[in-house]
């Protein structure tokens, strides 16, 4: 048994690199035939990796995208989003997670371009109309659990924030940064893997596990375990943490193809839906440790305005519309 669970925020983010990872444990045991449990970011990548090995793969679950937990995400590239706490981790780890998190990115890559456009850059700006410096110091005080942060080891990869000077963009705000990011159109995105996955002669059956003991009716030796959240029921596992998120979807809007993160409300734009999220007023603490799941629409309302209001004032901006 390999487990392939447990990332946080970092899914889809790490998701090649972290599958590469138990794909190589896999196979060193020797057996042609191989069993995935979960059907998500985790594995889909792993079923996928598993057969470019050689390996003949059938994955198991109950659910299948969009119902699997990971279809809701977000789409954002955050390979180390609540992916570990700092005081918590080996001395390793970070270079474990360099390695996942190139392995992914790279891997990425291959996707860009691709009809369909299941992974792309699209450029995102940060309002504020308090430095950012001051913003981002507000936000690590408050990150009581002292989460790591490895951003810094892959600079080399990601593109650098630009402050935008007044006149150069229609935001209403003091301070206003651009940077571009990877993007994942998930719904079309998963629809390619497991397209890809079954082109390669792969095996999808329908299974709805309640204890490990049961995965004695399965005919393969090996198994890859992917089952994400549902682990912690699986397997008794606690160290399974919950994080509640909620995203508002409106309907997709071509002509906008970038997001923003305004008064603690991302906007992002994406090919199957335009994302509205609170990010809350407790940073990487937003959420922690909480499992429910039953949709809050007087906080998804709120989210919406804030964004009307943003795009309200841009439309009374005359000096902007003369300029555009």
């Amino acid at each position: 048994m390999i487990h392939n669970y447990g990332h946080g925020g970092s899914g889809w983010s790490l998701s090649w690199g972290s599958s590469s990872i138990a794909v190589e444990k896999a196979v060193k045991q020797g057996e042609r035939e191989i069993a995935v449990i979960g059907r998500g970011a985790l594995g889909l990548t792993s079923a996928t990796l598993l057969q470019r090995a050689g390996a003949k793969v059938t994955i198991y679950a109950k659910e299948r995208p969009p119902e699997v937990r990971s279809a809701r995400a977000t789409g954002s590239w955050t390979p180390d989003s609540r992916i570990a706490l700092t005081n918590s981790t080996s001395p390793d780890f970070p270079a474990l997670w360099e390695r996942m998190c190139r392995y992914s990115y790279h891997t990425y890559e291959s996707y860009l371009g691709m009809a369909g456009n299941p992974v792309e850059y699209t450029d995102r700006y940060t309002l504020s109309d308090t430095a950012p410096d001051e913003v981002k110091a507000n936000r690590q005080r408050d990150d009581t659990l002292g989460f790591a942060h490895y951003q810094d080891r892959i600079a080399d990869l990601t593109p650098h924030q630009q402050d935008l000077p007044r006149g150069s963009h229609p935001f209403p705000t003091r301070y206003v940064q651009r940077t571009a990011s990877l993007q994942f159109n998930i719904a079309d995105y998963s629809r390619q893997l497991v397209n890809d996955f079954l082109v390669e002669g792969g095996k999808l059956e329908r299974l709805e596990l309640h204890s490990p003991a049961e995965l004695k009716q399965l005919s393969q030796k090996v198994i890859v375990n992917a089952t994400g959240y549902g682990a912690r029921a699986l397997w008794s596992d606690e160290s399974i943490v919950p994080v509640r998120g909620q995203i508002a979807w409106l309907i997709p809007q071509p002509e906008v193809n970038y997001g923003v993160f305004y008064k603690n409300v991302y906007m992002l734009a994406r090919r199957d839906g335009t994302v509205v999220q609170d990010a809350g007023k407790l940073g990487e603490m937003e959420g922690y440790n909480d499992d429910h799941e039953v949709a809050d629409r007087p906080a998804a309302e709120a989210a919406v305005q804030v964004v009307a209001e943003l795009y309200g004032h841009m439309g009374r901006s005359k000096r902007w519309r003369m300029r555009t």
